[in-house]
């Protein structure tokens, strides 16, 4: 659609809400008595950052927090702009200081690194600028913690269904800014499958609907939009992931608590989020390694078997016939026995060789090849293990001599670590035994 002048506007950009009454979603914030409505009615808004995925209303935030405090409104992306933009607007809201504020609004505030963040704060700290940051990613890794000490964070929320739904009747019945001129009916099976591709995303929802619209049917003096027109106008299902960003590790974790709380179909369902989003289906066969390690240990060795078989089934088979491998380990580790025994000693073990410093390994522990080495006494009193009963030398000791005997490792009891941790209470009495009779 062209406004007055001739130019193009989006659909989008022509609903942008002018007021807060008009906005829709994030009723935490602008709810009545929420805390961002009451900065913005007063009049006299605060530094903030903005934190939420796409299409959630950030940059309107922003406009709306200048109109509430009739402030001047400067927009800026940390994709394009640089040291000199800044200083640039600095210039322009000391020329107004005194008689109007100034709101710089900077989109995607993350791309910025920390000297070009510094930039902001002395201005900031003065009053010269009220800052408005924008942001897809978490601020407390992508932000400076001296410029988030001055601007409050607000986390913004993907838009549900009823959100959505909403400001799609409003882009239908509005005959100014939308697109209620073209009396546009659209099916109810069509309606519902643009609310689901918009994914929480208003602007993608919007700019759907506006090609959608282009391409609907004329009909009875107005035009009709079928679910074929609309599936020829998503194509391909949209799934929000990052590819390394917040929203990628929040779905990772999500997997591996899945499998460690035992829910395979969970699980699944993580797995195939991550992989319809575009992630490396290796990446995702590397995490379930360490989660055969981690979580499932020697409750059920067959895990970690299972787990590296499925890399190289994905490495023979290529995509999409080797996911169904990964998916198959997945399960598997979701429904079986868990037990994190071996990740707990194996930390507690790292904690004592970090802190016990270098103990000498004892003389009858170590290896004797030369004549020299037997004369001092290097390997002196060793029994062989194979030579005494049962293959165990009950009561030898293995720790430096310096070093109390530990119990690191504690079989859980699921799975084949009870016969593990049966079979290490038999030696430890066995042990006990022998010690005790040698009076050591």
């Amino acid at each position: 659609m062209t406004v007055s002048d001739g130019t193009y506007r989006p659909l989008a950009d022509r609903l942008r809400p002018q007021r807060i009454d008009e906005y829709v979603g994030q009723s935490h914030l602008l709810g009545v008595g929420a805390p961002l409505r009451r900065a913005l009615e007063s009049g006299r808004p605060h530094s903030m950052i903005l934190w939420g995925p796409p299409g959630t209303g950030k940059t309107t935030l922003a406009r709306l927090v200048a109109t509430g405090a009739d402030a001047q409104f400067i927009a800026l992306s940390a994709v394009l702009a640089g040291i000199k933009e800044i200083r640039a607007v600095v210039e322009q809201a000391r020329s107004l200081r005194g008689t109007r504020d100034t709101v710089l609004f900077l989109d995607e505030v993350h791309r910025f690194n920390k000297s070009q963040q510094d930039t902001f704060l002395p201005y900031v700290e003065d009053g010269t600028l009220i800052f408005v940051g924008a942001t897809t990613e978490n601020p407390s890794f992508e932000v400076n913690n001296a410029l988030l000490s001055r601007a409050r964070v607000y986390v913004l929320k993907s838009l549900d269904a009823a959100d959505l739904g909403s400001l799609l009747d409003r882009a239908l019945s509005d005959g100014e800014r939308g697109l209620g001129k073209l009396g546009l009916r659209i099916a109810s099976d069509a309606r519902e499958l643009l609310l689901a591709a918009a994914d929480g995303d208003a602007r993608r929802m919007l700019n759907l609907l506006e090609t959608a619209a282009d391409l609907s049917t004329p009909q009875d003096g107005g035009r009709s939009l079928d679910i074929d027109t609309m599936r020829a106008v998503i194509g391909t299902t949209y799934v929000r992931f990052d590819k390394g960003g917040e929203n990628f590790y929040d779905q990772i974790s999500a997997l591996h608590k899945s499998v460690r709380g035992s829910d395979p179909d969970a699980a699944l369902y993580w797995l195939c989020r991550m992989l319809a989003g575009g992630c490396d289906p290796l990446y995702i066969a590397r995490r379930a390694l360490r989660i055969a390690s981690e979580d499932i240990g020697n409750a059920d060795p067959r895990a970690l078997t299972m787990t590296l078989e499925a890399c190289a089934v994905y490495e023979r088979l290529g995509s999409p016939e080797g996911e169904l491998a990964i998916a198959q380990a997945i399960v598997f580790m979701a429904c079986a026995a868990k037990s994190n025994a071996v990740y707990t000693a194996y930390k507690a073990a790292t904690d004592d060789a970090n802190s016990l410093g270098s103990l000498e390994v004892p003389l009858h522990l170590r290896n004797a090849p030369t004549r020299l080495m037997k004369e001092i006494g290097y390997g002196k009193g060793y029994r062989y293990a194979h030579d005494e009963p049962g293959g165990y030398a009950a009561g030898e000791r293995y720790f430096p001599d310096a070093m109390p005997d530990k119990r690191y490792y504690v079989p859980a009891p699921r799975g084949l670590e009870i016969k593990i941790g049966e079979a290490l209470n038999a030696r430890r009495e066995r042990d006990a035994k022998v010690r005790g009779a040698s009076g050591s």
